[in-house]
């Protein structure tokens, strides 16, 4: 942003001109959400502190009661702030609890995404009372205390009803703790060029089907199984329902052929399960190699109920020198949790990991959270080689050259034994049918969401994803 807030400046738009835009935005949607009612404007020292001066006139001036309270002196502000201030004709408070009697509706204007150092003293009991007491919050930018890029909280943050943000949204917005604090987002023009993002040139972008849907739109005629790829599944002696699963949820996403590669002590209970999915035996790492012989089948998911050791280890490893599309869930992660270099090593062509957070450490035992979860699989994704799905209400995404996904289009509902097993499932379908890595897991993330979405009540389980998996994927190609 302060690159974008220098390129404006730069192609001709007043400081000034973008703190007024951003202040009246904020106070149109204080206006448009809520009726009148006694406001306290809470401003901080620097710029997000003069939007909290600009939004206080835009309410006052609206015939809005308003307080204003400020951490520091006027003499202090400096720059933009500095206007803003000088152009309320109001009373200026020192910031305190004092000014939130009688529950007033809180504009929360005291830090915004530049702050790197923990809230304490006097503003820190600002904020712990706004959250004690369920006061109603409008946070400009972002709610204070949550870090922008990282999305950790800096000691304390407030939690608001709605968030005001100018010009893109941040990483922190979308932030396990972002989305538990933000509310409404909504992201307003102030009047930054859009021609700024080239200079910007982010590399993360929020997941919708826009990024992905043109590669889910097949309609030749002449197509048949093998040109759908054939995905095969290695599949364990135990837990045999996650390979079923997985199974299913690649044929709805669209592979042509699914086969189960099972243990002769388990084949019974593959073969007796649904007709559609294939059933091979291979009791052994070198019986599931043999399968490789056949070009076609183009991709391969190693993990779910597969099981932890040698044979499962020694199956990644054909797949990996075989040159083959690999998804690595589960167990298949596990399996390398003591030689994960080992894995790094032998990872090329298109392979995607799909760990959750307890997976995720095991296997990237050195990276820590110092920069946040999106900065985690980055790192993760440029040490393995391999694009890295971490899951969570804020999924991300990335791949070893540093571009970036984040997901949040899904619900608690997910959190289900089997869950997993489908979205593994959905990204290698998609990947048998030529997807990379990236745009599997980024297409098979919102998917899998949208499918939790569209169940939309209590008592959601696996199974019952994979139904609503066709009607997931026609509202991704087909709505706006």
């Amino acid at each position: 942003m302060a690159k974008a807030d220098a390129f404006a400046i730069a192609s001709g738009v007043p400081g000034i001109a973008l703190m007024e835009a951003a202040g009246r935005a904020v106070a149109a949607a204080v206006m448009r959400r809520w009726p009148r009612r006694p406001v306290a404007v809470l401003c901080g020292p620097g710029n997000n502190g003069g939007d909290g001066f600009v939004i206080a006139r835009c309410l006052h001036e609206s015939g809005w009661p308003v307080q204003l309270g400020l951490a520091g002196a006027i003499a202090d502000l400096k720059g933009d702030a500095a206007w803003a201030a000088g152009t309320w004709n109001g009373a200026v408070e020192p910031l305190s609890v004092a000014l939130l009697k009688g529950e007033p509706l809180v504009v929360d204007a005291l830090f915004g995404t530049g702050l790197s150092r923990p809230i304490g003293g006097a503003i820190g009991d600002v904020i712990n009372h706004l959250n004690e007491r369920r006061l109603t919050v409008v946070a400009v930018d972002v709610p204070s205390g949550l870090h922008g890029d990282s999305g950790h909280v800096l000691g304390r943050a407030a939690k608001a009803a709605c968030t005001v943000t100018f010009f893109r949204a941040k990483p922190g917005h979308y932030s396990e703790e972002g989305l538990k604090r933000c509310g409404d987002l909504h992201v307003v023009d102030i009047g930054i060029p859009p021609t700024a993002l080239a200079t910007i040139a982010p590399r993360q972008w929020l997941n919708g089907p826009v990024l992905w849907r043109e590669l889910l739109q097949r309609g030749d005629l002449a197509d048949h199984k093998y040109a759908r790829g054939h995905l095969t599944i290695l599949a364990g002696p135990q837990a045999t329902g996650a390979a079923r699963l997985a199974a299913l949820a690649g044929r709805r996403a669209g592979a042509g052929l699914v086969t189960i590669a099972s243990p002769r002590s388990s084949l019974s209970a593959y073969q007796a399960a649904e007709p559609g999915n294939l059933v091979v035996e291979a009791d052994t790492a070198a019986a599931f190699s043999k399968l490789l012989d056949d070009q076609r089948r183009n991709a391969f998911l190693i993990g779910p109920g597969s099981g932890i050791g040698d044979r499962t280890k020694d199956a990644v490893l054909a797949v990996l020198a075989a040159r083959r599309s690999l998804v690595l869930d589960a167990d298949g992660i596990t399996s390398f949790a003591e030689q994960p270099h080992r894995l790094f090593q032998s990872i090329g062509g298109e392979v995607l990991l799909t760990p959750h957070e307890g997976e995720f450490r095991r296997l990237f035992a050195d990276i820590h959270g110092d920069g946040g979860k999106l900065a985690r699989v980055r790192q993760a994704a440029a040490l393995s080689g391999a694009t890295v799905l971490l899951k969570g209400p804020d999924t991300v995404i990335a791949t070893p050259d540093g571009r970036a996904i984040i997901n949040v289009h899904a619900t608690a509902g997910l959190a289900t034994a089997g869950s997993g097993d489908v979205l593994a499932g959905i990204a290698s379908g998609l990947m048998a049918q030529g997807l990379t890595a990236f745009a599997a897991a980024a297409a098979a993330a919102w998917l899998h969401g949208n499918c939790a979405r569209r169940f939309a009540r209590p008592g959601l389980i696996a199974e019952d994803l994979l139904n609503l998996i066709p009607d997931a994927m026609h509202s991704a190609i087909t709505v706006n």
